[in-house]
């Protein structure tokens, strides 16, 4: 996937990066800190310049962002107590479950968003669930922009500094990936462990 992603950013430029990362987005298994890098690379061989990579990218990842985020929306409260009233009893779920997560999304939901950008998976992710929360919409794309900014300016800046190297800066983003991922897993098993205990209080 590596060489095939390369080969994109090769031949298409900016309009390459930009795409790349938009479906980076959508499909987040592929990996942005290959795309990001390399770029930040392209930047010291070709007549690509570092602020428009930065520019390309966070526009794909706006588009990107966009797409999950309207996806959300149609997966609003409504349409999931509808689920839930079907099948709550065999995924365990009631509809105050539903509307207590709608409601702690709508208090805290801002600054997830704009965190949840520096976190590998999550970072694509999230932009469902603001969609199903209704977030408004300009600020769902200004936190997004800001985070992802942050975000994409690092990962460039890194690869244009170690130039041929910057493999070398993938395989950290892998560790830093993998230690999140742990950390992730053990916050969930928390979650639930603490959600069964609620739950057989009541």
């Amino acid at each position: 996937m590596e060489n095939w992603l390369m080969s994109v950013m090769e031949n298409y430029g900016y309009v390459g990066i930009m795409l790349l990362i938009a479906l980076e987005n959508i499909f987040p298994p592929i990996p942005s800190e290959v795309i990001l890098t390399f770029g930040g690379f392209m930047t010291t061989t070709t007549n690509l310049s570092i602020t428009g990579v930065v520019i390309a990218s966070t526009i794909g990842s706006v588009i990107g962002a966009g797409v999950l985020y309207f996806i959300g929306l149609q997966l609003d409260v409504e349409r999931l107590d509808k689920i839930v009233e079907k099948w709550g009893h065999i995924l365990r779920l009631t509809k105050k479950d539903i509307h207590k997560a709608d409601a702690w999304f709508d208090k805290y939901g801002p600054w997830t968003v704009f965190f949840c950008r520096f976190v590998p998976l999550i970072r694509s992710l999230i932009s469902i669930p603001a969609g199903m929360s209704n977030m408004k919409l300009g600020l769902f794309f200004l936190l997004t922009t800001l985070g992802t900014l942050i975000w994409n300016i690092v990962l460039v800046y890194l690869g244009a500094s170690v130039g041929s190297s910057w493999e070398a800066i993938v395989e950290k983003m892998d560790i830093y990936s993998d230690v999140v991922y742990v950390i992730l897993v053990l916050l969930a098993i928390a979650f639930v462990i603490f959600f069964i205990k609620t739950r057989k209080k009541k």
